[in-house]
């Protein structure tokens, strides 16, 4: 092979592989996703913001890329890794070759590596730091630059995506949902609006005093990237709205709903990434099959009286949810929107929904606090 790409880990380790993406050198945590398809999902997620994908599927791109699949504007992932690029893509709904896609919006990325090495490798030592790159293949400098990158901890990635500012994205007759946006998909705002809801975005550091002025029947936690801990002045506002609105909490906006009630979250070895993480419901016993992106995690020996897990990893056993016993909170880990994965959660959006018909009327907002 004649390699003209690498991807170099803090701890030493070096992939190298042809590029197939843009040219230049990017910095991330790399993880691995198990999905087998989906990957335009993947990368236009701003939930991978801050990271470098391995796809351990073997043949990446066959079915090409296409408008209607992107989850925001843009892609969001760092970079790409796989173990092949298909070049002739097949597909009624093909409108252009991945790799042609990736090099036109910058994402270096780099096939023939061994994924299933490099998988194995981020199993055993953990979510590493590392540098892609086509620029510089230099094992030592490449190392050099991998340690001394930023990481994922401490890592306020919600505010680099968040909106600039508020936005209408559907009418509705059954009331208005507002959703923060920490990175949200395309398809949580669909799946919501789908379900008769006015539905409008804000900025993640939006004041919970602005968000009940909009008098919501429900607030939305979008998905996002980044240390929960980091979105500094989020949890507080979260805090003030348990209680006075009903509250649909997913992937950081759960683990941010997490720190509002008290408890406290940590990084995972390596975190859930894959549309085939099995996940069972504490109280029924039922099993569903989620799409999940995230390295952090709620610490269940945090959780308040009161609060108690409702989902559970049936891979590690980590928390993929927590309920209340006196707040109006559907709070889960995954991405129950299914894009990509299967649609076996999308009932969470109708209880979620349900709530909304069972609460009071909101109470009038309180009045500013004077300067």
């Amino acid at each position: 092979m004649n390699a003209d790409a690498c991807l170099a880990l803090e701890d030493g380790r070096m992939f190298y592989g042809r590029s197939f993406g843009a040219r230049g050198a990017r910095e991330g945590e790399v993880v691995f996703n198990t999905a087998m398809s989906g990957y335009q999902e993947i990368f236009s997620d701003p939930s991978y913001t801050g990271q470098i994908v391995c796809l351990t599927y073997p043949l990446i791109g066959n079915y090409g890329v296409t408008d209607a699949d992107f989850e925001s504007s843009r892609f969001h992932v760092e970079g790409v890794v796989v173990r092949e690029h298909c070049e002739q893509p097949s597909s009624w709904r093909l409108e252009a070759r991945l790799g042609d896609w990736l090099t036109e919006r910058g994402v270096v990325a780099i096939a023939e590596v061994d994924t299933r090495a490099l998988t194995r490798h981020i199993r055993q030592a953990g979510e590493l730091r590392a540098v892609l790159s086509t620029d510089d293949l230099d094992a030592a400098r490449l190392t050099e630059r991998a340690r001394a990158s930023a990481g994922l901890v401490g890592a306020d990635l919600a505010s680099r995506v968040t909106c600039a500012a508020p936005y209408t994205f559907a009418a509705g007759e059954r009331g208005r949902v507002v959703v923060y946006d920490f990175g949200v998909k395309q398809s949580i705002l669909v799946e919501v609006a789908k379900r008769g809801f006015a539905v409008d975005v804000v900025p993640a550091h939006t004041s919970a005093a602005d968000v009940l002025a909009m008098r919501p029947v429900g607030v939305v936690l979008s998905n996002g990237p980044g240390d929960p801990a980091a979105v500094v002045g989020t949890p507080e506002a979260v805090a003030a709205l348990l209680g006075r609105v009903p509250l649909l909490a997913i992937c950081l906006g759960h683990q941010i709903a997490g720190l509002a009630l008290g408890a406290t979250t940590s990084k995972l070895k390596f975190g859930h990434h894959g549309a085939n993480h099995p996940v069972i419901e504490v109280d029924t016993g039922h099993v569903a099959v989620t799409s999940q992106n995230h390295g952090f995690v709620v610490d269940e020996r945090s959780l308040p009286t009161g609060c108690r897990v409702s989902h559970r990893s049936l891979n590690d056993g980590a928390v993929e949810g927590i309920v209340h016993e006196k707040l109006a909170l559907v709070s889960v880990q995954y991405h129950p929107e299914s894009a990509p994965g299967p649609h076996d959660s999308l009932n969470l959006f109708d209880r979620f929904a349900d709530l909304t018909e069972t609460r009071p009327a909101l109470a009038p907002a309180p009045a500013p606090v004077p300067a």
